[in-house]
């Protein structure tokens, strides 16, 4: 063991290195045994193999990147632009059963299962001869520790030879050979023309005997040993945990029968568990609910009715999915399938009627409307209106495929990196004091991004070629006593001379600073007793406008702050002041003026101005609203909670206000329009949460928006993932509307670049990126998984701050 423990330290080398261990030569192949499409395809004619360190603590990388021969790089640059991108990184997890084979050949040959392909399929790295024995051993052996790592949460070096065994997957079946048919690396017509035939020949060498006293080898049960034939290779299905058992029930919601299916993250399916199971939704007192799942042979699953749940029900599939959290907070998702529609109806009222009531602790059947409780029911239905547009709006989502198939993924990535010549020393990443980015405000005079963090806020440039460049930035941000403070929330303002600042000392009052001089000038005393909980522009362009005027909240009031006017700053004739406490939490206005409200408790109110009562008043759902923007024509409302996003068509359809907007007249009684709740697939959350251990979180989302643009895109973030959703594709019903782009660290804020809604600015925790849309991805397995290299720093383009930087304008 001690002897294992020193080859270790040696394999892991330096902690400050982002390469654990490498080799530097070899192809990579994708081999599918089983497939039509043939038996292997050629990626890499020449490449290395890597396992790297990420930006999150126990998650490694296997890296394959590709080398250029001579020329070679030139003429794939002018072909067509489809080909293979130069690096194929995946995630260490046990899933991808990596393992060492010596082949007959003689060949060195790393494996791993091709998680998006077929049953089978394998990705082989074929070691080059010069490859020695236990180069590949203490690859093998990295490997292993890092998946102890990725699995346990703790280091390697505490891991038993016993305990590393566990990822030792020699059973897994003989590896096949790899034999090219294809070569995806060089399928342009340009590089078809340059080589004589993409096919490579290996010459094959002598297997090496293993050195007396090789630890590296027996410790990962001697791989490169000569293969012999195994039993094919069997795909390990996810296990459902253990179920828990339910609390005593008071009454009973509803009680249906169903199919059980588990999904799989290793084939990415949904799998029958049970063909027969009993679903039941139970009230257990204090306004707690439970949903209990039995089978004829055992319990399958206890679950408290929480809207971490995610609850989507598909009539058109006879379905309901949702969320199951085990005791140790491991996201697992679980779909029901019901025999006819009437069964999920009844289920679907009972689970919703259980939810409602615990997020707003009132009973359902006294509390809300038969209309009202339509509005609800159906937002939580995977389905979309049909209405004359539909083939319309199907056609304009297809072009949108084909755009994105089509661009060039490399052009527009706009992530800021390290000068390849200044030293790690150099660069500043965290503040002394332990500030990280906060706030973000873009941009729409000027280009540039401002960026809050603690009492500090830096500028950065957008450049021509859609990039950020840090300019400045202002150091003690400080009240008109000369009091620092903190940003709560910032707004620019006056055509983006000005930035309204609050601080959570001073609630009652706003403060300007002039970005020209980078000093707070100002204090705008709003009003003794009602204070500024939320506050939003007169307009949604008023930023690149003179308007002085803006929207203020307090939790139950609603009023206009008029800077101009002499002591409180608050208009006393455009107050609208409710005597219950509504516990306002967002608001938004259109081009025109018209404002949208929302509260904690998730309902929405809809006004064509200050002063009045709402024209439109739309039912809470239950969650509480933490965002809410609108298009600039007041068509749609866009309101975020912490696990979803609601899209609120505004324009009336039908009767005496047909054409209206519901700012304008208010919606018929039993015609409230139709929602659309826009939400990661419980899957795809199980599989964010199987990755980062940390619940869903959405930032407030918005619409990209600009004078002379229209709403195309949504942005949000959750954790360290960046989600847009397309505007045809919801519209079109689409059930791929959405794609995510992952950063090793928290997401803190994002928006579009102002009048674009293919560039977006990201504040991490301490780095400022701009990324081009097209850069975010379908969400699959690999994506969600895959974390993002290191950046490295170009000149000029920083994101962190280097210390010369720091010297005069710390930030």
């Amino acid at each position: 063991m001690f002897a294992l423990k020193s080859l270790s330290k040696l394999v892991f080398g330096n902690a400050d290195k982002t390469n654990i261990v490498e080799i530097q030569q070899g192809q990579l192949y994708l081999v599918r045994p089983h497939s039509l499409k043939g038996s292997s395809e050629l990626i890499f004619k020449d490449a290395a193999a890597f396992i790297r360190r990420t930006g999150q603590e126990f998650q490694y990388h296997l890296a394959i990147q590709r080398a250029y021969e001579e020329g070679e790089e030139e003429l794939n640059e002018e072909g067509d632009g489809e080909g293979d991108k130069d690096e194929r990184i995946f995630i260490l997890d046990e899933s991808l059963r990596f393992r060492v084979s010596l082949q007959d050949t003689g060949d060195t040959v790393l494996a791993w299962r091709d998680l998006s392909g077929d049953s089978g399929d394998l990705y082989e790295f074929v070691c080059h001869s010069s490859t020695k024995p236990e180069t590949a051993a203490s690859f093998e052996l990295a490997a292993a520790q890092c998946q102890f790592e990725r699995k346990y949460r703790r280091s390697h070096e505490q891991a038993t030879e016993e305990e590393l065994e566990e990822f030792d997957f020699e059973g897994e079946g003989e590896v096949p050979e790899a034999s090219p048919v294809i070569s995806s690396a060089l399928q342009s017509p340009v590089a078809q023309s340059a080589k004589s035939s993409p096919i490579v020949t290996r010459t094959p060498r002598t297997p090496a005997h293993q050195e007396p006293g090789s630890m590296a080898r027996d410790s990962t049960k001697k791989h490169i040993a000569a293969a012999t034939p195994q039993k094919a290779i069997e795909q390990t299905p996810t296990k459902a945990p253990a179920s828990r058992a339910a609390p005593t029930s008071r009454e009973v919601l509803c009680s249906e029968h169903a199919e059980l299916h588990l999904f799989d993250f290793t084939s990415g399916t949904f799998v029958l568990q049970d063909a027969s199971v009993h679903a039941q939704v139970s009230e257990v007192g204090n306004w707690k609910y439970w949903l209990q799942i039995v089978g004829t042979k055992q319990d399958w699953l206890g679950q408290e009715v929480i809207a971490d749940i995610n609850p989507v029900f598909n009539f058109e599939y006879l379905s309901f999915i949702f969320n199951h959290y085990s005791e140790d907070g491991s996201a697992y998702s679980w779909l029901l399938k019901f025999k006819d529609r009437e069964t999920e109806e009844r289920f679907q009222e009972g689970l919703m009627q259980a939810l409602w009531e615990n997020q707003n602790q009132l009973k359902w059947a006294k509390a809300i409307k038969d209309a009202d409780r339509d509005y609800v029911l159906d937002s939580f239905n995977d389905l979309v209106i049909e209405d004359s547009k539909d083939d319309e709006r199907e056609a304009e989502a297809a072009e949108e495929d084909e755009e994105d198939e089509y661009e060039d993924a490399d052009d527009g990535q706009k992530s800021e990196h390290y000068d390849s010549d200044e030293s790690e020393d150099d660069v500043v990443l965290r503040d002394e004091d332990g500030n990280v980015n906060s706030q973000l405000a873009v941009g729409a005079k000027v280009d540039r991004s401002f960026v809050v963090r603690g009492d500090k806020i830096g500028v950065f440039k957008h450049t021509d070629d859609n990039r950020l460049e840090f300019s400045t930035s202002i150091s003690k941000v400080q009240d008109m006593k000369g009091k620092k403070f903190a940003p709560k929330k910032v707004m620019l303002h006056m055509q983006d001379r000005d930035m309204v600042l609050q601080s959570a000392d001073n609630p009652n009052s706003l403060f300007r600073m002039d970005m020209e001089y980078g000093k707070v000038v100002d204090e705008w005393k709003v009003h003794d007793d009602i204070p500024v909980n939320v506050f939003a522009p007169e307009n949604k362009f008023a930023q690149t406008t003179n308007e002085q005027t803006l929207i203020g909240l307090s939790h139950n009031a609603l009023y206009r702050i008029d800077p101009r006017l002499s002591g409180n700053k608050l208009v006393e004739s455009e107050l609208k002041q409710y005597a219950s406490k509504n516990d306002f939490s967002a608001a938004a206005t259109t081009s025109q003026g018209y404002i949208s409200v929302a509260s904690n408790k998730g309902d929405i109110r809809m006004f064509d101005r200050l002063g009045i009562q709402a024209k439109t008043a739309l039912p809470a759902l239950g969650d509480p609203i933490i965002g809410l923007d609108n298009s600039a024509d007041g068509r749609w409302v866009l309101a975020t909670t912490r696990t979803y996003l609601l899209l609120i068509d505004n324009m009336q359809h039908t009767g005496k206000n047909e054409g209206k907007l519901g700012f304008e007249k208010p919606f018929a009684k039993d015609s409230k329009p139709q929602p659309r709740r826009l939400a990661l697939t419980p899957s795809h959350v199980a599989q964010f949460q199987h990755e980062t251990k940390a619940p869903l979180s959405f930032t407030p989302a918005k619409f990209n928006t600009g004078e002379d643009a229209s709403e195309t895109a949504i942005i949000t973030a959750t954790g360290p993932f960046v989600v847009t959703w397309s505007m045809k594709k919801v519209l079109a019903g689409r059930k791929d509307p959405y794609s995510i782009k992952r950063y090793s660290e928290e997401v803190k804020a994002d928006n579009f670049k102002f009048g674009s809604d293919k560039n977006i600015v990201v504040a991490l925790p301490n780095e400022v990126d701009m990324v081009a849309r097209r850069q975010l991805l379908r969400p699959t397995r690999e994506s969600i998984a895959a974390l993002p290299a290191t950046p490295r720093r170009g000149k000029g383009r920083g994101s962190y701050l280097s210390k010369s930087e720091v010297v005069n304008s710390p930030y």
